[in-house]
């Protein structure tokens, strides 16, 4: 149910407390006009990390679970009364269950996708933090020797990765050689 914001008869320039408020008139367009502009998400949704996403899901999770299940309910009653011959035809129109289990299987899966995401980054953390227990200081400008030894300004953590890169592959290219050594030719 929609209830005005205003009273009847109220003066709609003023506000709650008494006070006046100003009001600047804009045109209004037809709802075929509004209908293309879409209004821009703030930056902030696409800052969330992957557990408060999951979060945010739990609230469509919790609707579409007991949508999903009345749905089915409401079906297999329907199949009861048509088999026992209380009911001839569909009077009452049932809900879609395959859409609302599909709704049901995508919000999951979105979850699933959303908490893998978190444990590969958990798990990569632990490693960063476990291979270069080093704090990074994310600035991309070389502010000249670090005065602390517990830190990395951002080109030198860059110089520690590339080397680690080639030291990795150096030891991928020794381990595929000494595997074509002991293999016998044909």
């Amino acid at each position: 149910m929609h209830v005005p914001m205003n009273p009847v008869g109220a003066n709609p320039n003023v506000g709650m407390q008494g006070m006046p408020v100003s009001v600047s008139i804009m045109p209004v367009a037809s709802p075929q006009q509004m209908q293309p502009v879409m209004a821009p998400q703030p930056p902030q949704q696409d800052k969330m990390d992957n557990i408060s996403k999951v979060k945010t899901l739990m609230g469509s999770l919790r609707e579409s679970l007991p949508m999903t299940l009345k749905s089915a309910a409401q079906i297999l009653h329907l199949n009861y009364n048509i088999d026992s011959n209380t009911q001839k035809g569909i009077d009452n129109p049932v809900p879609r269950f395959d859409k609302n289990l599909e709704e049901f299987f995508s919000l999951c899966d979105q979850m699933e996708l959303h908490l893998r995401t978190a444990i590969t980054c958990i798990q990569q953390a632990q490693s960063a933090a476990h291979y270069l227990p080093l704090t990074v200081i994310p600035s991309r400008l070389d502010s000249g020797p670090t005065t602390q030894e517990t830190t990395l300004s951002y080109p030198q953590y860059l110089n520690t990765v590339r080397l680690q890169i080639s030291y990795a592959k150096d030891i991928h290219d020794t381990l595929v050689a000494a595997a074509q050594n002991i293999s016998p030719t044909e």
